[in-house]
C-alpha cells in the first residue's frame, strides 16, 4: 500500500493512492483552512466507517439477508490537548431491509469489530474506546 501526499499551499494538501484516486486535506480555519477538503481526523473516521461497513455489507449478503442500504454514523471525541487523539468513537449502523434477522446484524458487528476491521481493532489496541450500536429499518 503507497499513498503520497503533497502540499497545496497554506494548510491544504492532496493525497493521491497508487491507483490516481484523490483525497483532499484542510486545517481548521484558525490556522489558515480555507474549507478545501476534510480534516486529517475526518479521514480517520470515514476510514473506519469504510472498513466496518464493508465487513458488515459482505457478511450479512453471505449470511442472506434481505439487505438493501446500509448507512454508518461515526462520532468521534477527541482529547483536550495535544495530541488530540481520539478516546472514543460511537459508530451506528442502519440497517435498511425488511425481515433483516437482528441476531444476524449483531454477528456481524461483532465479527467486524473484532476480527476483521484492521482499522477498528488498531484503534482499539491504541487506547480508543470503540462502540457500536444498531437499528433495523424496514423497507422504505
Amino acid at each position: 500500500m503507497h499513498v503520497n501526499v503533497s502540499w497545496a499551499g497554506n494548510v491544504h494538501f492532496k493525497a493521491e493512492n497508487s491507483m490516481g484516486h484523490e483525497v483532499l486535506m484542510d486545517g481548521p480555519e484558525e490556522a489558515g483552512g480555507e474549507n478545501l477538503g476534510s480534516r486529517p481526523m475526518e479521514l480517520i473516521l470515514m476510514g473506519l466507517g469504510g472498513c466496518t461497513a464493508y465487513d458488515v455489507v459482505d457478511i450479512l449478503k453471505k449470511s442472506r439477508q434481505p439487505l438493501v442500504d446500509l448507512k454508518v454514523s461515526l462520532q468521534g471525541a477527541r482529547a483536550e490537548t495535544i495530541p488530540a487523539v481520539f478516546e472514543q468513537i460511537k459508530i451506528h449502523f442502519t440497517v435498511v431491509g425488511a425481515q433483516v434477522d437482528p441476531a444476524k446484524v449483531q454477528r456481524a458487528i461483532d465479527l467486524t469489530a473484532e476480527k476483521y476491521c484492521s482499522a477498528s481493532i488498531m484503534l482499539e489496541k491504541g487506547g480508543v474506546e470503540i462502540s457500536h450500536s444498531f437499528e433495523i429499518v424496514p423497507e422504505a
